[in-house]
This record gives structure tokens, sequence and C-alpha cells, in this order.
């Protein structure tokens, strides 16, 4: 796996504005999912993964191609958290007509990651 860039609002915004790639992406959330991958025996370990996840996802899933580990990822945020694109960061959404299936889950996945930022005292 390649470096990955801090949570921060900048790196949301790249999410949203689709300046990171999807693999990128994913890496974020697996690894907030707490995925690690191991060099030596080239697999991943869920070991630290909620059993939730694991056992619907023994491998991380591609939540920029996979509308089941979306629909997942979505129906985990807390509901306080549901809103923290528009309260934290003024997103208004996208466009009718501009997005589609990709946009809204990259918009999901960042949403998720701003939950996990608050979580851990990353937001004002």
């Amino acid at each position: 796996m390649s470096e990955l860039p801090p949570l921060t609002t900048d790196t949301i915004w790249a999410i949203i504005n689709q300046n990171l790639d999807d693999a990128t992406v994913n890496q974020l959330v697996w690894e907030s999912l707490g995925y690690r991958y191991d060099n030596t025996t080239r697999m991943w370990d869920a070991a630290n993964v909620d059993p939730e996840w694991s056992e619907a996802f023994p491998k991380p899933p591609n939540f920029i191609e996979s509308r089941p580990a979306t629909v997942r990822l979505t129906r985990s945020i807390p509901k306080p958290n549901k809103q923290l694109l528009k309260e934290k960061l003024g997103f208004k959404g996208y466009k009718i007509g501009e997005f589609g299936p990709r946009e809204t889950r990259r918009a999901t996945v960042a949403n998720w990651l701003l939950g996990v930022m608050q979580d851990r005292g990353l937001l004002d």
C-alpha cells in the first residue's frame, strides 16, 4: 500500500472532487476500519476489524464499485454524523444530471471518514 494522505478536510474535499484515485480512497476507509496488509504474507489481516465487517468482508471491499459495501458503510454512520458533509464542509451535494453511483459512493465515503475524524477529535 502507498503512503496515505492524512485525514483532513482537504483530503475529504479531494475525495468529493475526485482528486484522489479510487485506490487511495478505499485505502483510507480500510485503514480506518482496521484492515492491514501484510507485505510478508501478501495477505490482508482483519484481526483489528469489527467482526460485523470482517465476517461480511474478510478482505477489504472496493467501496467505489461495491454497492453492498457502500450500503453497509452508510448504515454504519451514526445518526448525529449523517449530515457532516453539510454541517462541517458546507457541501451542498451534486447537481442533478452531474452525478452517478460513483460520485454518490465517494460522498458516502467522505461523510463516513468525516465521522471518523469527528470521533478522533480532528474536527472543530
